[in-house]
C-alpha cells in the first residue's frame, strides 16, 4: 500500500463529504511531521481555507475526525495552527518494517527502460586533476549511481581534452627544458610531469612578454609575438597536419598523463564505461552545420561564417563555423552530441561541468532542439559551483593549484592522526588500520563535497570534514561501525532477529517508530535525488538517519532489554539502519567500516 496516496485519497473524500467541494488527490500533498510535534504526516490547511470557510483549527479538527472514522490506519491527529498532523497505527509501521526487512531489492527500484549518459571528469592532458575535478568526479559518479538505483540504464562517459594550444604549451616547454625526463627518471606521476612543464611554459612565456615590452612592444602585441607562444601555435598546426615527430611527442606525453589519471581515478573510486577523446571529435559537427543551413536553422554572413539566431530563446546570435571553414567549440560539441546518440541511443544526456559554462550549454541545447534531435529534450547541464579553500582560489597556470592527489593523501593522513588521537583503532592490525584511514579520509572528502547542493559555490574545510560529530562522513561511518558491533554481539549470543522472529510483536515506542518512518522515506529521497540530480539529498538523508539512530541507541536498551522479542526487534531495526547507510553511502562512492 502507498500510504500517502491512500491518505490524500481520503482527504479528497473529506472535502467532498464535509464541504461539498471536489479537490483532486493530485492537488493535495503531505509532508513528514516535524520531530517536535506528534504525528507521522502533516497536511497544510492554509491553501484550502477558502473551501472550508472555517478557521484553520476547526478545518483541521473536522478533517482529522473524518479520517479517524473513515480510515482505520489513522489512529490520532492534532492541529497546530494551520497544520493537521496525522498519526498512523503502530501495526501499520511494524508491517512496513517487516516488508522492508524481507525486501531483497531494498534501495533498488525497477528498471524503467530509459538510457542516460552522464559525462563527467573531462580533464585536460596538460596537468593533473585538482580540487575542482574532485567535486566534478564525485558528483558525476554519485549521480550515475543514483540514477542506476532508480532503474536507469546508465553509461558513464569521459570526454578527454587531449589536443589544442594548452597541450602544445606543455610540449613546447618539454622540448626546450626536459632533457629527456620521464616519469621514472623524474620520480613523478605522468600527469604531474606534464603539469610541471605547463607551469614552466607560463613562467618563460611571461619572461618573454616582459622582454618584448621592455623593447618597446605593446603589451597585447607581446602576448601574441612571444617566441614560445608562436612556437606553440605552429606546433598545433603541425599536429593537425600529422607531423610525425610532433604526433610522437604528443602520444608519449599523453600516455604518461593517462597512466597518472588512472592512478588518481582508482584512488577516487570512480570509473567510466566510455572514453571520448577530443582528438577524435574536434572535426565533428561540420555536417550538422550543412544540415542546419539546409533547414534554415543556421544562416551565413557575408564573410562566409555560419551563425544561429537564438534571440527568440532570450540569447543572441552565435557563431557555429568560422568564415575560413574551421570549427569552434560549439561545432565539435554538436558533433559529439550526435556521436553519443549514435553510439548508445540515449534518451538523456547529463553534462557535469562547472557553472562558468552555463551559457555555452544553454546555446548547445537550444541548437540541438531547434535541429529536432530526438534526444534534445533530455539534454541537461549539471552545473556546479566552484570549490574554494580557506586560502583562496586556485590558479593552475601559476602552479598554485590544489592537486587532487596531494589533497586525497592529506585527508588520509589527517584521518590517521585524528583516529589515533581518539583511540578508535584498538585491536586493529597495522594493515586494518591503514584500510580504515583510507576509508575515513576519502569518506570525509567525498561526503563534504557531496553534501552541498551542486549549484552552490562552496568552501572546503579539511579539518571540519574529518570530525566524528556533526554532518560529516566519519559520523555516518562511525554509526555504521557501531551497529556492526551490535550485530556481531547478537550473532555471538545466538539471537534470532530475522523477520520471522518479529511475528506477533504489537507495541513499539515512539523512538522506534520514528526510525521506521525515516527508513520508509529512503526510496522517496532516492527518487528526489535522481529527479534533481542532487547527491546532497541522499547525503542529508543519511545524516538524518544516523542522528535518529544515535538518539534511539542512547534512549533505549538493546542487550539489557528483558523482553526477548523486543530485543530482537531492536537488533533487526539496527540492522536495517546499517543496511540503508551502507547502500546510501555506496551511491556516494563511500565505503563504511565494519569496526572502528
Amino acid at each position: 500500500m502507498d500510504i500517502e496516496k491512500e491518505l490524500v485519497r481520503h482527504i479528497s473524500s473529506a472535502f467532498k463529504s464535509l464541504f461539498s467541494h471536489h479537490v483532486a488527490p493530485e492537488d493535495l500533498a503531505l509532508q513528514p511531521t516535524r520531530k517536535e510535534f506528534e504525528g507521522n504526516y502533516t497536511f497544510v490547511l492554509f491553501p484550502f481555507l477558502k473551501v472550508t470557510r472555517l478557521s484553520p483549527e476547526e478545518s483541521g479538527r473536522q478533517i482529522g475526525a473524518y479520517l479517524q472514522q473513515q480510515f482505520p490506519l489513522v489512529t490520532g491527529f492534532n492541529v497546530i495552527k494551520g497544520f493537521l498532523n496525522l498519526s498512523l497505527d503502530e501495526a501499520y509501521w511494524l508491517n512496513v518494517f517487516t516488508e522492508m526487512v524481507q525486501n531483497t531489492r531494498f534501495g533498488q527500484l525497477s528498471a524503467n527502460g530509459e538510457r542516460v549518459m552522464v559525462e563527467y571528469s573531462s580533464p585536460n592532458t596538460n596537468k593533473p586533476l585538482h580540487l575542482g575535478h574532485l567535486r566534478n568526479n564525485f558528483l558525476g559518479y554519485a549521480v550515475s549511481e543514483i540514477l542506476k538505483a532508480n532503474g536507469f540504464d546508465v553509461i558513464k562517459a569521459n570526454l578527454v581534452n587531449d589536443r589544442g594550444i594548452h597541450i602544445c604549451k606543455s610540449m613546447v616547454a618539454y622540448r626546450h627544458l626536459a632533457n629527456g625526463e620521464t616519469p621514472e627518471s623524474g620520480g613523478l606521476k605522468g600527469d604531474h610531469l606534464a603539469g610541471k612543464y605547463y607551469v614552466l611554459f607560463d613562467k618563460e612565456y611571461k619572461k618573454q612578454q616582459d622582454e618584448l615590452v621592455r623593447g618597446g612592444m605593446d603589451k597585447e602585441e607581446a602576448k601574441k609575438h612571444a617566441p614560445w607562444m608562436l612556437e606553440a601555435q605552429k606546433m598545433l598546426i603541425s599536429w593537425e597536419q600529422g607531423d610525425p615527430d610532433i604526433v610522437a611527442l604528443w602520444k608519449t606525453m599523453n600516455a604518461w598523463v593517462y597512466a597518472g589519471f588512472e592512478e588518481t581515478y582508482r584512488r577516487m573510486g570512480v570509473d567510466f564505461d566510455k572514453m571520448y577523446y577530443e582528438s577524435d571529435t574536434y572535426l565533428l559537427g561540420k555536417d550538422i552545420v550543412t544540415e542546419g543551413l539546409e533547414k534554415g536553422v543556421f544562416f551565413k554572413k557575408e564573410n562566409g561564417s555560419v551563425w544561429v539566431d537564438l534571440t527568440a530563446e532570450g540569447q543572441d546570435e552565435k557563431l557555429v563555423l568560422r568564415g575560413d571553414g574551421t570549427s569552434v567549440y560549439i561545432t565539435q560539441d554538436m558533433g559529439t552530441a550526435d556521436l553519443k546518440y549514435a553510439d548508445y541511443q540515449i534518451s538523456r544526456s547529463v553534462y557535469v561541468v562547472g557553472n562558468e559554462q552555463d551559457y555555452h550549454f544553454e546555446v548547445l541545447f537550444n541548437i540541438m532542439r531547434k535541429l529536432g534531435r530526438p534526444y534534445g529534450a533530455g539534454l541537461y547541464h549539471l552545473s556546479y559551483g566552484m570549490v574554494d579553500l580557506p586560502s583562496g582560489k586556485m590558479k593552475s597556470r601559476e602552479g598554485t593549484v590544489v592537486d587532487a592527489d596531494d589533497l586525497m593523501q592529506e585527508m588520509v593522513d589527517t584521518a590517521r592522526v585524528h583516529t589515533q588521537e581518539l583511540g578508535k583503532i584498538d585491536g586493529f592490525t597495522e594493515e586494518e588500520a591503514e584500510i580504515l584511514y583510507e576509508k575515513l579520509g576519502m569518506g570525509a572528502l567525498k561526503y563534504f563535497l557531496l553534501k552541498v547542493d551542486p549549484k552552490k559555490r562552496m568552501l572546503f574545510n579539511p579539518e571540519e570534514s574529518i570530525e566524528f560529530q556533526g554532518n560529516t562522513g566519519p559520523f555516518i561511518q562511525y554509526t555504521h561501525a557501531r551497529i556492526s558491533a551490535i550485530l556481531r554481539k547478537a550473532d555471538q549470543i545466538g539471537l534470532d532477529y530475522t523477520a520471522g522472529s518479529l511475528q506477533g510483536l504489537s507495541a513499539i515506542g515512539e523512538t522506534e517508530k520514528n526510525l521506521i518512518v525515516l527508513l520508509h522515506e529512503y526510496e522517496k529521497k532516492l527518487k528526489i535525488a535522481a529527479e534533481e540530480y542532487a547527491p546532497s539529498v541522499v547525503a542529508q538523508y543519511l545524516f538524518d538517519l544516523s542522528k535518529e539512530y544515535n538518539r534511539f541507541y542512547a534512549e533505549l536498551p538493546i542487550f539489557s532489554e528483558t523482553k526477548g522479542q523486543l530485543q530482537a526487534f531492536r537488533v533487526a531495526l539496527s540492522m536495517q539502519v546499517a543496511k540503508t547507510i551502507k547502500i546510501g553511502m555506496k551511491l556516494l562512492g563511500i565505503h563504511v567500516p565494519e569496526k572502528m
